[in-house]
């Protein structure tokens, strides 16, 4: 991982009925990521959950993607 890269976590199957459920969505709404880009944690498949960490200045926000081929 490089230092200017946002950290990547993939979510675990309690937080991701989690999320849909504090955001009333389905998966199918998240934004998308490809199994293919780099940035992906270790051990992610098509249909997983990631939640990506950016920091600007002090404060620190946090993005859903779901894996696609």
């Amino acid at each position: 991982m490089h230092v200017l890269q946002p950290k990547h976590v993939k979510l675990k199957p309690a937080e991701v009925k989690e999320l849909v459920e504090k955001y009333k969505i389905t998966l199918a709404q998240l934004p998308k990521i490809k199994i293919t880009d780099p940035a992906l944690p270790e051990g992610c498949a098509i249909g997983d959950v990631v939640k990506i960490e950016r920091k600007i200045g002090d404060k620190v926000t946090h993005y859903y993607r779901v894996v696609v081929k």
